[in-house]
């Protein structure tokens, strides 16, 4: 018997299919809400026939929000973007959607409401992404008192867009003519990656622990990691060997901007065909700061997810593909 139904707006992005999973064998049954239903069939294999369902919601859109949490037992909220295009804005979709979905909580009688948001969130952040995340917890404060708030550092996995995009810049052609990867900031920024896997997990445990109830957590892996060594950590992963080239942040900062200006509005960058920006002028803010799990944070192991992959452990075994000549070519001398 499932123990009850968990409406999951964003489940069929990057965090979500692992997020489904992770319910389903925690024992619920998932409603999942997306804008594009059609694109979300997959995420049905994440549980046995009836256990997985599929239900068209925008949490720009108040009334199809409230219709996705009617006769839920729990929601979970996972929206969120890292650039802007088009008619996604960080606004729309981190700050307001947020509140439409906690306003429906609220309007529904639902006080298990978790939230991930994301370390860096701060109604003073200096970048548009780390202020917005930060209206939305204070709005999910106000609204849903008994919500659990998750605070991520930059999460990975097969299918991530951080580790997958920087080897795929190192194995790009024109890297073995510029074989440098920028450094922003001089690649000094550190970053504590957390396994998307492990965050599904702490979703899962989030919504089934009654003393979550209200609390934060910031979730991070094992290790701290400077730019520079994840640059030499890919690099020796895929066989091939890239400098940290420095970029100033008065250097970066223009060039992030005109970047997501082209890529939000100018066609055909705008379509999403070729991608997302290299870098954006929000980017570079939140660069400026270190994206760690804080001393006295509660943390995963505070959700009883202690078993918690490392970058090492998993990375390499979806990295193989950059290597010069496949998964299992004997490395030898970086190239």
């Amino acid at each position: 018997m499932a123990k009850g139904l968990v409406a999951l707006f964003g489940g069929s992005g990057f965090i979500g299919r692992y997020a489904a999973r992770a319910l389903v064998e925690a024992g619920y049954r998932v409603r999942v809400a997306v804008r594009r239903p059609h694109l979300a069939g997959d995420v049905r294999l994440a549980g046995a026939p009836g256990w997985v369902d599929i239900v068209q919601a925008n949490v720009r859109n108040p009334q199809s929000v409230a219709a996705a949490v009617d006769g839920a037992d729990a929601v979970v909220n996972l929206v969120g973007i890292l650039y802007e295009k088009g008619r996604q804005s960080f606004e729309g979709a981190q700050r307001d959607g947020a509140k439409n979905v906690a306003e429906a909580c609220k309007a529904a009688g639902i006080g298990r409401f978790v939230h991930v948001s994301a370390i860096g969130a701060d109604t003073d952040s200096s970048a548009d992404y780390g202020k917005t995340k930060g209206e939305a917890e204070l709005t999910i404060r106000e609204l849903v008192p008994t919500a659990t708030i998750l605070r991520p550092s930059i999460v990975f996995g097969p299918e991530d867009d951080f580790f997958n995009r920087f080897a795929a810049m190192s194995s790009h052609p024109i890297s073995t003519v510029a074989p440098f990867l920028p450094a922003i900031g001089g690649g000094e920024t550190k970053v504590q990656p957390v396994y998307a896997g492990d965050v599904a997990d702490a979703i899962a445990a989030a919504v089934s622990k009654s003393d979550a109830a209200g609390n934060t957590y910031e979730l991070g892996g094992p290790n701290v990691y400077t730019f520079k060594e994840l640059y030499a950590f890919i690099g020796e992963t895929i066989d091939r060997k890239r400098f940290a080239l420095p970029l100033p942040f008065f250097v970066a900062k223009p060039l992030g901007l005109t970047f997501g200006a082209l890529f939000r509005h100018v066609p055909p960058l705008s379509s999403g065909i070729f991608g997302p920006p290299p870098i954006t002028g929000d980017q570079v803010e939140m660069l400026k700061s270190d994206n760690v799990v804080s001393d006295d944070a509660l943390t995963l192991n505070d959700l009883g997810v202690s078993q918690i992959e490392t970058v090492e452990a998993i990375v390499p075994s979806y990295l193989y593909r950059f290597r010069p000549y496949g998964q299992y070519h004997q490395k030898s001398e970086a190239v």
